[in-house]
């Protein structure tokens, strides 16, 4: 009887706007994603031989088959509420020659499948444009902020975070991933163990089309816990499918702290 086999849900090739505190490195960068459907009872990366990102003018990127970190963004991450993985590598070395680029994943057992999206530069432009344009009056509206203490501990579906969207001070449409952890910085929070994730792209899947489009709120579906210290970010985005995705911009974290 043979065993699960890797198959891939989707995968993306975008620029990158890496707008994340006391980052040193470029703010344009770029980013490969291949994400799988479950393989019950065995996990996807020992399944997996190799994963190679192919793109315009002989252009090659191999993903490291590790654990992906804040330190390496490298690696595979494992969403543990829809028990699948997916894999993901940050570039900081500018934004993609537009272009189609394709992410070829070969098994240990020598299958290899094939995913191919193309890459459009002019969306990745206004979005960018118009954030950094706005950018003071942008992170002056997230809420909570400012490592603030909240006045109680919030149980399931009583904490609500709200920022600016784009279209609001004229800017272009755009989708946005809000994504909850435990942490007071970018090194402590936990991208493989989240509190809580608004994930437009299942939701899409889902048969909701316009998930996450202008989306300046979300109430988390997630009990906090006493004296603990929170960071969120908000990620912007021109799609609500990774593979039609060109750009996402990585706003600061924001973070607060619960009463004890």
């Amino acid at each position: 009887m043979s065993g699960p086999e890797v198959r891939i849900y989707d995968i993306m090739a975008c620029d990158v706007y890496w707008d994340f505190e006391g980052n040193h490195l470029p703010k344009e960068q770029h980013k490969f994603l291949v994400s799988f459907y479950p393989t019950p009872g065995v996990p996807t990366p020992e399944l997996i031989d190799s994963i190679v990102a192919k793109g315009p003018d002989g252009y090659e990127v191999t993903f490291t088959n590790q654990l992906f970190t804040p330190r390496n963004t490298d690696g595979f991450i494992y969403d543990r509420t829809l028990d699948y993985y997916w894999y993901m590598v940050n570039l900081p070395t500018g934004f993609l020659k537009e272009g189609e680029y394709t992410i070829e994943v070969r098994s240990v057992d020598g299958k290899v499948e094939t995913r191919s999206c193309h890459q459009k530069s002019d969306t990745a432009k206004a979005l960018v444009e118009h954030y950094t344009a706005h950018r003071e009056q942008i992170l002056s509206g997230f809420a909570p902020a400012g490592r603030k203490t909240l006045d109680a501990v919030p149980g399931e579906g009583e904490l609500t975070c709200e920022w600016p969207t784009l279209n609001q001070s004229g800017g272009p449409d755009a989708y946005y991933i809000y994504r909850l952890s435990t942490g007071a910085s970018v090194q402590e929070f936990d991208t493989q163990n989240l509190t809580w994730w608004d994930n437009i792209f299942i939701q899409r899947m889902r048969g909701e089309a316009q998930a996450g489009l202008n989306r300046g709120s979300v109430t988390a579906a997630a009990a906090l816990k006493p004296g603990t210290d929170y960071g969120y970010f908000v990620e912007v985005t021109d799609a609500n499918a990774q593979g039609e995705t060109n750009i996402c911009i990585f706003q600061p974290h924001q973070y607060f702290s619960t009463p004890a």
